[in-house]
C-alpha cells in the first residue's frame, strides 16, 4: 500500500515552464536607435573621464608595488584582529568568571543565612 503512487491533478508540465515568460516581440527601429544612441552617450564620457585622469602611465607602473603594500596590510590586518579578538575573549571571559565567582557567593550567603535548618531541593 506504500508503494501507491497516486498522481497529482494540479501539477503542470514542467516542459512549458518558462514559454510563458519569453518576450518574442522584435525591438522597434526607434528603440534600437535610441538604445545605441545611450551607448555611444556612455562609452564617450567613460572616455572623456579616462582623459582627464593625470599621470597614468606612473599609476600603471605603481601597480605592483601598490599590490605588494596592501598585501602585506591585509596581513598585518589579520594579525592585528588575532590579538584584539584575544584581548576581547579574555574581558568576556574575566566578567564572566566575575559574574559567576559572585553568584556562588551569593548563593552560599543565602543558604546559610536560612532561618530553618531543613534544606531543601
Amino acid at each position: 500500500m506504500a508503494d501507491l503512487n497516486i498522481p497529482n491533478m494540479n501539477k503542470k508540465s514542467d516542459k512549458y515552464i518558462f514559454k510563458k515568460k519569453l518576450s518574442l516581440r522584435r525591438k522597434s527601429k526607434r528603440r534600437l536607435f535610441l538604445e545605441s544612441a545611450f551607448l555611444l552617450i556612455m562609452s564617450l564620457l567613460l572616455a572623456y573621464i579616462n582623459y582627464l585622469i593625470p599621470n597614468k602611465s606612473l599609476l600603471l607602473g605603481n601597480l605592483p608595488k601598490t599590490f605588494n603594500r596592501s598585501f602585506e596590510l591585509i596581513v598585518e590586518l589579520f594579525s592585528n584582529l588575532y590579538e584584539i579578538f584575544l584581548v576581547i575573549f579574555i574581558f568576556a571571559s574575566s566578567l564572566t568568571a566575575l559574574v559567576l565567582i559572585v553568584g556562588s557567593f551569593y548563593r552560599l550567603f543565602k543558604i546559610s543565612k536560612r532561618k530553618s535548618r531543613k534544606i531543601n531541593y
